[in-house]
């Protein structure tokens, strides 16, 4: 939940408190939590009163809920201004090249709990770039989809552009473009690594209702596909239309890793 008039965010759930107590806790303006938790929380609440900040013992959950927005707090909830976006720039780029960092963009995702799942996996596969429309910056980091990172927002850096056809465009021959599509042109993901040759890979990731854009799909170099049921035998047909986009995000970072 976003506290507009403090520019503030709600940060709750266990894991992300936690995560964000040991990597960034100099971020932490104010801890609320229960008596169950207060345990859990006293070298914060140690930290907090050596800087003056502030932290309190609610009496029941229904405090937590009404910070945070939701009844999956789990007994916790802090309170950080609300995180910067960064506008992306060829010299954030240039670096990525050099440094053969990969990365993520996401053409617009729209929910928040995917796009908090997508973050733990990019996280948990050691990818710390993610991308988004300018026009979603607004909706992408809520209290929601930090919970779900479950801590995973510390370890990546998020950034906004405005035409994801132009950034692709410039791209061009520094990464390889590689998009998810259910076309039947897509190749398999299994070849994904193969597909880098050596070079920094951005994959594009798009909503369930539409997949990727057409912009987005003229401008990659490769769109890959999640082999489903009885594709290797020749079925066109899956049981199903598709992956949840945060379950896809997880098959292809792996096979990226690989």
């Amino acid at each position: 939940m976003r506290n507009k008039q403090n520019n503030e965010l709600a940060v709750c759930g266990f894991a992300a408190v936690k995560k964000l107590e040991k990597l960034h806790g100099d971020k932490i303006r104010r801890l609320y939590f229960t008596e169950e938790t207060a345990p859990l929380f006293g070298g914060l609440c140690k930290k907090l009163a050596a800087r003056k900040g502030i932290y309190n013992k609610v009496k029941d959950s229904v405090e937590l809920e009404k910070l945070s927005g939701t009844v999956h707090h789990q007994g916790v909830v802090a309170m950080i201004y609300m995180p910067e976006i960064i506008p992306l720039d060829s010299d954030i780029t240039d670096e990525w090249i050099e440094n053969g960092e990969n990365a993520i963009l996401l053409d617009h995702i729209g929910n928040a709990n995917n796009f908090g799942a997508i973050v733990r996996s990019a996280a948990f596969f050691g990818i710390k770039n993610i991308v988004i429309p300018e026009d979603d910056a607004t909706s992408a980091i809520t209290t929601s989809s930090y919970r779900i990172a479950e801590g995973g927002m510390e370890f990546v850096n998020i950034y906004s552009v405005r035409s994801i056809g132009k950034l692709l465009e410039a791209l061009k021959g520094s990464m390889v473009r590689i998009g998810t599509d259910l076309a039947e042109r897509s190749k398999s993901s299994r070849d994904i690594k193969n597909l880098c040759k050596g070079k920094p890979a951005i994959v594009v990731l798009g909503n369930e209702e539409h997949g990727i854009s057409d912009e987005s799909r003229k401008n990659c170099d490769e769109l890959v596909i999640i082999p489903f049921a009885g594709m290797t035998s020749g079925a066109k047909n899956s049981p199903v239309d598709s992956l949840n986009v945060a379950q896809a995000a997880s098959i292809v970072l792996y096979e990226l890793s690989k």
